[in-house]
């Protein structure tokens, strides 16, 4: 479809594979496997959730209903409130922080968090620069009550560059550009990006965000067992630690296998960190995401 190669793909932003959804599918059903398995793992059945919050770019409806809602009847879960966010690569951060501030405030006692996109559904086939580069996925947490005084979620940093906003984006489609049949051409209505401004963006938020959240906690990157990133681009990721004078090889990274998955990526990740064992009770691990907005935000969790 496009000028490139799998050596051109793999050594541009170190991606071999890519998972692709089947034409079935939409968000709420990757979302379904992803969330029965949080739940199994964090020991809460379906009656047991308070809230579940979706985080998508890619939901099953354009606007409503919420997926968070079809995701909530698919899992039986009674009454729970359930909504959407909206905050592209950077989802699953704001989610978690979400969730954090609901449970410490004792306004639910267990959240139920979900990234899951399906973007080969909205990237433009045609485009070289931004094809090669996303996958599908669905990955889930469980935020719960602990005992008191412990707490596994630190305060998250959480930001925005509405300036950026035209710089990944679906131009067409909403209200400010609605959708015209025989005038809008078909391919506005897919993903846009300016790959260098994106760069640009990502590599200086993660070095300002992962020294922001070591300020705030008091801590050195010698303290960190692993940071796991947005899964976007192995140069992303090797830029800002370079920049920071960080061990790159303590940030986790497994877009060879699922490419850029958006909002599901680091609950991907930490999933596949956690089955090989590589995480052990107490490891400090620092999260952080970037991406469409746009936004960009982190969170440091204590594994249990």
């Amino acid at each position: 479809m496009v000028d490139t190669s799998d050596e051109w793909i793999f050594s541009h932003t170190g991606i071999r594979y890519r998972h692709i959804a089947s034409e079935d599918q939409a968000a709420s059903d990757l979302a379904v496997p992803a969330a029965k398995k949080a739940m199994a793992k964090a020991g809460v059945s379906p009656d047991d959730i308070d809230l579940i919050l979706v985080a998508t770019s890619t939901p099953d409806y354009p606007g409503l209903p919420s997926t968070a809602c079809v995701l909530q009847e698919k899992l039986g879960i009674p009454s729970a409130g359930a909504m959407d966010l909206v905050a592209a690569c950077s989802g699953f951060i704001y989610g978690l922080e979400t969730a954090r501030t609901y449970v410490a405030a004792g306004a639910a006692r267990n959240v139920l968090v979900v990234g899951s996109e399906i973007y080969s559904r909205i990237v433009n086939w045609e485009d070289r620069g931004s094809s090669v580069l996303f996958g599908d996925g669905a990955g889930a947490a469980v935020v719960s009550v602990l005992s008191e005084g412990e707490n596994r979620i630190s305060p998250a940093i959480l930001g925005s560059r509405g300036s950026g906003a035209e710089s990944l984006c679906r131009l067409y489609g909403g209200t400010r550009h609605p959708y015209i049949p025989g005038v809008t051409p078909p391919e506005a209505l897919l993903l846009q990006m300016d790959g260098k401004k994106v760069y640009t963006f990502a590599v200086a938020v993660i070095v300002q965000v992962i020294q922001d959240l070591l300020d705030q906690n008091g801590l050195t990157f010698s303290d960190l067992a692993y940071v796991v990133p947005h899964q976007a681009n192995t140069r992303i990721i090797a830029a800002a630690a370079k920049r920071g004078g960080w061990d790159a090889d303590r940030f986790y990274m497994n877009i060879e296998e699922y490419a850029n998955t958006s909002a599901a990526s680091i609950p991907l990740a930490l999933d596949e960190m956690n089955e090989k064992g590589l995480l052990a009770p107490g490891d400090r691990v620092l999260c952080v995401g970037f991406g469409s907005g746009l936004t960009y935000g982190g969170t440091l969790i204590t594994w249990g």
